[in-house]
């Protein structure tokens, strides 16, 4: 690899995305590229030719133990979506300009859908123009509804901290044992698909019973079936926990945080989800009388690298790594993919995919890993869900806290 390189950070953080910064960096100063640059806020900000160089933050093996340690996104994210190539080639040109100035040969982009819908245009403009840059997507979800990829960095995180905080819900909720049951309504992340709220089922052990309903957006949500199970429960226990995903939608395509008022647009189009919890906390204390409780995770789940999984940390280190190592081979147009080889052991190893089979591809919680009555997860999910949580990296604690890297 004879240029410099860039990589950026797009859309929702994660717990590790900055660990699959330090495996850009690390691998491309193993093959001798002089100067690693980084994004600052992601593409919109490469732009503007906004961008630091990594070494000032990395070059000592401290700082590559630190940003493994680091929530959000150290160089700074965007929600910035690149318009169509068509009648905007300008936009487009821009970025090769700036690659060129500071002779950047491969572009290193950490994101989600979106993020690997600019990795597709950018690369599908190099080739239709006869430009030589390259350019990778690294993997980066907590929704974990990639495809093709058997996970996604960041998701091991998210439902490490959704498994353990709903546990400790659980032995909260029961304290009391009152003959009033109390009913708790978690709310966790996910639109479309369910990954992050399944992970509730992995608080389940020899210690805890887990939830007593688990609701995914695969499958309809029934309110007067939910009520009836609520009353169930209610009959039989004096706490009730359940664990709803933020995208629950009614039979006529609304979601349940929609039901009563109108709910905000992102830079993407996606409507921003929030209370869902909240309302249905609300009908079942209206309908009951029973005691109600709601409690959203919101930023929390993504952001809790002091809980981080260490098979996450460790899996994101190395899709940036290898995907530095793909384009040194040559290889664009690319993102790397996570391959399970096996489950006693875990072992897992990666591959370099066509990026037209990623981009806007989304995918959810299969089906038949969905109990019937569509209120909890089967072994199935457990038996890949649970490999992924595995492992700690204890942070690096200074005056009582956990000391994080910070951008200058």
């Amino acid at each position: 690899m004879k240029g410099n390189v860039v990589v950026g950070q797009s859309g929702g953080p994660t717990a590790v995305i900055n660990s699959s910064v330090a495996g850009v960096y690390a691998a491309a100063k193993k093959l001798g590229v002089n100067k690693v640059y980084g994004m600052v806020h992601g593409i919109e900000g490469f732009l503007q030719d906004k961008i630091c160089d990594l070494d000032e933050y990395l070059a000592d093996e401290t700082g590559i133990e630190l940003l493994k340690r680091t929530p959000a996104a150290f160089l700074g994210s965007c929600r910035f979506k690149m318009p169509k190539i068509e009648g905007h080639e300008d936009v487009y040109e821009k970025v090769f300009e700036i690659m060129e100035k500071h002779d950047i040969e491969c572009l290193f982009y950490c994101g989600g859908n979106d993020s690997m819908d600019t990795v597709k245009m950018l690369s599908d403009y190099a080739a239709a123009h006869g430009k030589n840059q390259r350019f990778v997507g690294v993997p980066k979800t907590i929704d974990n509804d990639l495809p093709i990829t058997d996970h996604c960095p960041g998701y091991g995180s998210a439902a490490k901290y959704i498994a353990t905080s709903m546990k400790e819900i659980i032995r909260d909720n029961s304290s009391f044992g009152v003959q009033k049951p109390t009913v708790c309504i978690v709310e966790i992340m996910g639109r479309n698909a369910g990954w992050l709220t399944a992970a509730a089922a992995l608080s389940r052990g020899s210690d805890c019973e887990g939830p007593d309903a688990i609701y995914l957006p695969e499958r309809v949500f029934d309110m007067d079936a939910f009520m009836d199970k609520v009353k169930e429960l209610a009959a039989k226990k004096s706490s009730v926990v359940i664990a709803v995903s933020e995208g629950v939608q009614i039979a006529d395509g609304r979601f349940v945080c929609e039901l009563g008022r109108e709910v905000a647009v992102d830079a993407f189009g996606h409507k921003q989800m929030s209370g869902t919890a909240v309302i249905l906390a609300q009908k079942v204390a209206e309908e009951t009388g029973l005691k109600t409780r709601a409690i959203e995770f919101s930023t929390l789940q993504r952001a809790a690298t002091h809980i981080a999984s260490l098979t996450d940390i460790n899996e994101a280190f190395q899709v940036g790594h290898d995907a530095v190592v793909a384009a040194n081979e040559g290889k664009t147009g690319m993102m790397i993919t996570l391959d399970r080889n096996g489950d006693d052991p875990y072992q897992c190893g990666t591959s370099a995919y066509d990026i037209h089979a990623i981009a806007n591809v989304e995918r959810k919680v299969p089906d038949e890993w969905i109990t019937a009555d569509g209120t909890d997860l089967t072994d199935d999910f457990e038996k890949y869900g649970r490999p992924l949580i595995m492992g700690e990296l204890m942070p690096l604690y200074v005056n009582g806290t956990p000391r994080h890297l910070v951008r200058k």
